[in-house]
């Protein structure tokens, strides 16, 4: 079973959402950047804290930003809105091949899903796929309603990112 979630972004560069079966998400848009570029946005941590935050989720911030985006290694990432209350999301990176692939766990709960990013070469851009695997219906269910719901925005940041800087 597949099932289109919803459509975002700009007509040139659309965010397709679709959820595939009881468990599994994917997510697909195409960048205006080589594999090399966009991985490095989502591999470096300053560029990475620059578009990973929806800014829609007014005074939310990414006050903390630790990654070692190797196979083996680890991440945390600190979110918080200007008080002392901090959200803290953190894994491992199980698999990352430079500009083609990176693979990690989402550790800070039982129904944490394992994520993929790809990076496919497209004549110089780059068609971004990230799959996410859920442990339950249900913890999909959740995402949908949470963390995966930013994502056409997070990506629209990173292409405003991209496209702006040239990085």
């Amino acid at each position: 079973m597949s099932q289109q979630v919803g459509r975002a972004g700009g007509a040139q560069n659309p965010t397709s959402v679709e959820r595939r079966g009881d468990r599994e998400l994917v997510v697909m848009r195409i960048f205006d950047a080589p594999p090399s570029i966009v991985f490095r946005a989502w591999s470096q941590p300053e560029l990475f804290q620059r578009w990973w935050v929806p800014k829609s989720l007014s005074g939310v911030s990414l006050v903390s930003c630790e990654t070692d985006v190797r196979t083996g290694g680890r991440y945390r990432l600190e979110f918080g809105a200007g008080g002392s209350d901090t959200m803290a999301f953190y894994g491992k990176y199980l698999e990352v091949v430079p500009d083609e692939r990176i693979i990690w766990t989402n550790d800070e709960g039982e129904e944490g899903a394992i994520t993929t990013v790809t990076f496919e070469d497209q004549g110089g851009k780059t068609l971004l796929t990230f799959h996410e695997i859920y442990p339950s219906k249900e913890a999909l269910e959740e995402a949908l309603q949470g963390s995966a719901a930013g994502l056409p925005e997070q990506l629209e940041q990173l292409d405003e990112l991209l496209s702006r800087t040239g990085e």
